[in-house]
């Protein structure tokens, strides 16, 4: 069932470590029912007395039937907010959010698709491969990350994939390097229709960058801080070209975190272009 996000107080079923990262499920049906590959959802973090006001935001990896649907994130510790979601039990309850944003587009008739993650950015691709796959898709993933302890999913990825190109920059895994030094070839190999890819925004700027110069479209699903997670406070907007040519800053939250590539203002991001709608040099309503 598609529609409106829903907010709830899921129930933590289970807590896993996955090498470097954390893994929670929690049941929460409403969300679970409306969730589409690439979807996110935010939550509250550190407990109802807590001084972290904003929620956190993350992508969802997979949903499952189970309890009436859970809904499993994946994450790295990287300060406070993620350091109290490590340390939830089974039991526990978390105020989450979702699903939010704008999911990612599915093609029309069976292609070749090439799925690229970096590090644990990767976790909303396997419900990905599996929408694709429903659909007679051929999928190929390239996954990479700095060590091997923080490449995610390359088991599932070999189980699902009729290829799996691994890369680590220490060459603890895989090919040495990173998942733009092996995309050509991959592309060219499965001679694919079709990039889609998650990851740090070098990530995706390196890939959307492999995608434009061999021809053919990628959609990217960026990372930008969130604070609300429902477009009201402008944190996560990044710098996007429209169908009319003009650049608009737009909210990752709302109007992503799902974009063509090629329509991304990589360079720009974290900025506000000067030719953007608005600025000095851009048009104005």
């Amino acid at each position: 069932m598609a529609g409106s996000p829903v907010q709830v107080t899921g129930t933590v079923l289970t807590t896993r470590r996955v090498d470097a990262y954390h893994a929670l499920t929690v049941v929460a049906p409403g969300i679970a029912d409306r969730f589409r590959p690439g979807h996110f959802v935010t939550v509250a973090v550190g407990g109802r007395d807590s001084s972290m006001l904003t929620r956190r935001a993350f992508t969802i990896h997979d949903v499952k039937p189970d309890y009436g649907g859970t809904v499993e994130l994946v994450f790295g510790v990287r300060g406070a907010g993620t350091a109290w979601l490590a340390d939830l039990r089974a039991r526990d309850t978390l105020d989450m959010v979702g699903p939010l944003g704008r999911p990612f587009p599915l093609p029309r008739d069976p292609c070749t698709c090439v799925l690229v993650g970096d590090e644990h950015g990767a976790a909303p691709l396997f419900a990905l491969g599996d929408a694709l796959q429903q659909r007679g898709c051929r999928i190929d993933f390239v996954l990479g990350a700095p060590s091997a302890d923080r490449v995610f999913g390359a088991l599932r990825a070999r189980r699902m994939g009729e290829t799996t190109t691994l890369t680590t920059e220490d060459g603890s895994l895989g090919m040495r390097g990173k998942v733009t030094d092996v995309l050509p070839g991959v592309i060219a190999d499965a001679r694919a229709d079709a990039v889609y890819a998650c990851g740090p925004m070098d990530t995706l700027r390196g890939v959307t960058a492999v995608a434009v110069e061999l021809g053919i479209p990628v959609q990217v699903a960026v990372e930008e801080s969130m604070a609300c997670g429902i477009g009201v406070c402008m944190t996560c907007v990044v710098p996007v070209i429209g169908d009319d040519g003009v650049t608009r800053m737009v909210r990752a939250c709302t109007e992503g975190p799902v974009f063509r590539g090629e329509r991304v203002r990589f360079d720009d991001v974290g900025t506000i272009p000067f030719d953007a709608l608005g600025a000095p040099g851009g048009r104005h309503v």
